[in-house]
């Protein structure tokens, strides 16, 4: 007995003093760590659902402050970069060093799994070269119009609502804005008719909000473990696991091509060319011709219909959040102040009436383009409030921090903290304010190598064109139609969330008034 008590206390005294060693790796390093909360790291407060790691992120930036920080997730120990300058660095010309993002992929079991954001070396590489020409501005405006109706269907819905709410005209603005955003996806990317406007209970609504109403333990966990343990995600998947919104619209994906290539339906959508670069392995530059259907033998195709599913979707969730976020926060800013509305309504005015739009509701390619002013507000929106609050790579090779002497190994991750980089006074003067006049080319009164809201250098997101113009549509929309009431200043607080982005904790309300 005795013995067994002894070799008891002896292991639990090795467990011990190997925990504790782990996790003071980064100090005997000698470099700067943020204290860690034995056994989750910096995690305990996202465990604990009472911070996001958006913000847990923000809060260990402002405790430091060298280049680096070293931090624990978990037991996996990783970087937080807080130096600018170095951060871009990591994305453009060391990005030998840190190609991937080092998050779960499996493309031959799982190929839901291969999208452009997790796909890794050569295989991201050519893919991100086939897809490329689908973002280009001519494929952008050959979509236009299927924009362009979603936000007069939006119009029509908001001079509804207020029409029947009389005097209590306040509107939840970031929920309006996802389903304008949501309604653009399942048009152009998933090639379906639908008006979630009208008819908020349709099927790709239905599938996209499955995702929300989710609160399976098991999906939060693959979830956090694509990001934090990838062999625990792909276990998983080994075992059976699946995302049922990702097989849903995979399914529904299909039914849709299989529709279109057996009725030669073609529309001027992303789908189209996804179905193109699918049969042909390439999309082409020739915007008159991509839009052709050209089909082949199945055993003849490119990629699958999995393949072309996990693109679709990696769009769905990035574009879908990112526009309405982007759009709402900055009608939210606009309402604060009053100045900046005038100006922003003024140039819209203007726009309208030198494209001969004036009284028409509509908007062209061109004169989204010709809003200057509001491509400044848009900046500003995207520095303050990023759509990722932060960025993550992972060392791919032995790499050297400039300026010290310690080496960062392959395999580390690697955490770019935007949301405190674009709030830092270093960098951005009076960085709690909401100044679009930063961005003028004769001022500039900003650190430039701190401003990457889509990321920096090969991997930067692939349709960011697409979303600012999804944006801008939206914006432009509302103050054609609406009057801003002005509101009082108040900063934004955000709320835990699973997903890697910054949601308000009490929304986002303004109030609204049909414009004369």
């Amino acid at each position: 007995m005795w013995a067994i008590l002894t070799l008891l206390t002896l292991a639990l005294g090795l467990l011990y003093q190997f925990v504790r060693r782990h996790y003071s790796s980064w100090q005997r390093l000698g470099v700067d760590e943020e204290t860690p909360k034995i056994p989750m790291g910096i995690l305990d407060t996202v465990m604990k659902q009472e911070m996001s790691l958006g913000m847990v992120l923000s809060d260990i930036y402002k405790r430091h402050q060298g280049k680096i920080v070293g931090i624990y997730m978990m037991n996996k120990r990783s970087i937080l970069v807080r130096d600018a300058q170095l951060a871009r660095q990591i994305m453009t010309s060391d990005f030998a060093s840190f190609h991937d993002r080092g998050v779960y992929v499996d493309e031959k079991n799982d190929p839901l799994s291969a999208n452009l954001f997790n796909l890794r070396g050569a295989s991201w590489r050519n893919l991100r070269k086939k897809m490329t020409p689908s973002f280009s501005s001519g494929k952008i405006k050959g979509m236009f119009g299927t924009i362009d109706d979603v936000g007069d269907k939006m119009v029509q819905h908001l001079k509804g609502v207020l029409e029947r709410a009389g005097a209590d005209n306040e509107i939840e603005i970031k929920e309006m804005m996802t389903t304008y955003a949501v309604d653009i996806i399942g048009s152009v990317i998933f090639g379906l008719e639908i008006d979630s406007f009208t008819n908020p209970n349709n099927e790709f609504r239905a599938i996209s909000n499955e995702e929300a109403r989710s609160k399976s333990l098991l999906l939060k966990i693959h979830n956090m473990a694509m990001f934090i343990c990838p062999p625990i995600a792909k276990l998983m998947n080994r075992l059976g696991f699946e995302s049922a919104i990702l097989t849903a619209l995979r399914d529904m994906m299909k039914r849709t091509i299989e529709f279109r290539e057996s009725n030669n339906v073609v529309r001027k959508d992303l789908l189209q060319l996804l179905i193109r670069l699918r049969n042909t392995g390439r999309i082409g530059e020739d915007d008159d011709e991509v839009w052709d259907m050209e089909t082949v033998q199945e055993e003849l195709k490119a990629m699958s219909i999995e393949k072309i599913a996990a693109q679709a979707f990696l769009f769905y969730v990035a574009g879908s959040e990112s526009t309405a976020a982007a759009a709402a926060f900055t009608l939210y800013e606009l309402a604060m102040y009053p100045e900046l509305l005038k100006e922003a309504r003024d140039e819209l005015d203007t726009v309208l009436q030198r494209h001969n739009l004036e009284g028409t509701g509509k908007l062209t390619y061109e004169a989204v383009q010709d809003l200057k002013f509001l491509d400044l507000c848009l900046k500003e929106t995207l520095r303050k409030y990023p759509g990722l609050p932060f960025l993550n790579r992972e060392c791919t090779e032995d790499y050297l921090v400039p300026g010290t002497r310690h080496t960062i190994t392959k395999g580390t991750p690697i955490l770019i903290s935007l949301f405190a980089i674009h709030r830092d006074p270093v960098y951005f003067p009076n960085p709690e304010g909401y100044d679009p006049h930063r961005f003028d080319a004769d001022n500039m009164n900003y650190d430039q190598a701190a401003y990457m809201p889509f990321g920096e250098g090969p991997r930067h997101c692939i349709a960011l064109r697409m979303g600012e113009v999804n944006t801008k549509v939206a914006v432009a929309k509302i103050l054609a139609n609406f009057d801003l009431v002005q509101a009082p200043h108040k900063e934004v607080e955000f709320r835990f969330d699973a997903a890697p982005v910054m949601v308000p904790k009490e929304g986002l309300k303004l109030r609204l008034n049909k414009r004369k």
